[in-house]
């Protein structure tokens, strides 16, 4: 005796993690503020250190930081997940925010699709300036799309290949990273991300933090790149990049008439998905499209100008006749008078002017 059974296989889903409120990073009192041992006699707010003191806290007077954003823990909801407000928290990037849920500003990670309501400004909602510093730090400049971060003092163990593991471990968890590139034996290295703010985010993040070595990085906006096919690269990124935001906005009805249009010029025969359409018959396999064949222009002889008026204003005319002609209206053109010129009088005129005493 023989029965048949059936078996069905139910495949369970992850439900999607919802994100718990923001827990505070710190706690008042635990960050000890240190000031800024005084080397000059001005402290220049812009630069953020004491004027005359470049030789002095070049480099000695970098501190490592004493907090540090962990992504996984520290993630949450905030105020602004129900007021609206799409900027980050600055202090929840360095790791020492005391608010917790109760901040007004984010604390995630930026989202790279959603654009922000103000493009002269950063994720933290600061005003970025026209040019940048002269050390390459700060906010940073609204006139260039700066993804990538200079890493320097880096504290190199192994060969590059190495160093290049331990940089993207650290810096990956900011945001997607496109292309790396260490300088070995310069403690230096370039990290380019796919998005801008995925750079604003890491500049903020690693500053002043180490990597395996306890070492205190430089984290700073690089230089635009020299490199010719990178140049042509990020050119052919930001035209993709317009013309998906304008395609975006416009109507699509707009956009098919513009595909029609632009095929009736072209001479190719659209299906009705708006796709060019293959010619099935023809024999030769280069021909890929179909092409509505135009009567080869007639030459016509170049118009000679006729008295006032030029080439081109008798061009249109003979044009306009002979369309009322089609249209079965006469239209008589109307040659323009021609004005003798006057005749030349002898000496040189002196009489025309009046004496002195008029």
């Amino acid at each position: 005796m023989s029965t048949d059974e059936t078996s069905t296989v139910v495949v369970k889903t992850k439900p999607v993690k919802k994100l718990k409120p923001a827990r505070k990073q710190v706690k008042a009192g635990d960050v000890e503020r240190k000031e800024t041992p005084q080397t000059g006699k001005e402290y220049n707010i812009w630069y953020n250190k004491w004027a005359g003191g470049d030789r002095e806290d070049n480099y000695s007077n970098k501190v490592k930081s004493q907090t540090r954003c962990n992504i996984k823990k520290d993630s949450g909801l905030t105020r602004a997940n129900t007021t609206g407000i799409r900027y980050c928290c600055l202090f929840y990037a360095r790791g020492c925010c005391p608010y917790g849920w109760e901040c007004d500003y984010l604390h995630t990670l930026p989202d790279p699709d959603n654009a922000l309501p103000d493009s002269s400004k950063d994720c933290f909602a600061r005003d970025k300036f026209s040019d940048y510093r002269d050390d390459m730090g700060g906010v940073g400049s609204f006139n260039r799309q700066n993804r990538t971060l200079y890493v320097g003092r880096i504290k190199e163990t192994g060969p590059g290949p190495e160093t290049e593991e331990i940089v993207i471990r650290h810096f990956k968890e900011w945001g997607e990273i496109e292309r790396i590139r260490v300088l070995q034996y310069r403690s230096v290295a370039f990290v380019t991300y796919v998005s801008e703010f995925g750079a604003q985010f890491a500049k903020e993040a690693m500053a002043c933090q180490s990597l395996d070595n306890d070492e205190i990085l430089n984290v700073r906006w690089a230089t635009e790149d020299p490199n010719p096919v990178q140049k042509v690269a990020e050119k052919r990124r930001l035209e993709e990049i317009g013309q998906e935001a304008i395609k975006a906005r416009m109507d699509p009805r707009i956009v098919d008439a513009m595909r029609a249009v632009r095929a009736l010029e072209d001479g190719d025969m659209l299906d009705d998905e708006g796709e060019v359409v293959e010619d099935p018959e023809s024999g030769d396999p280069e021909a890929k499209r179909r092409r509505i064949e135009l009567p080869p222009p007639q030459e016509a002889a170049s118009p000679q100008p006729l008295g006032l008026l030029s080439a081109d204003t008798m061009e249109g005319l003979k044009y306009f006749a002979e369309i009322r002609k089609r249209n079965g209206v006469s239209l008589s053109v109307v040659h323009p008078k021609t004005i003798p010129p006057k005749p030349l009088t002898s000496g040189l005129g002196v009489a025309d002017y009046g004496s002195d005493e008029d």
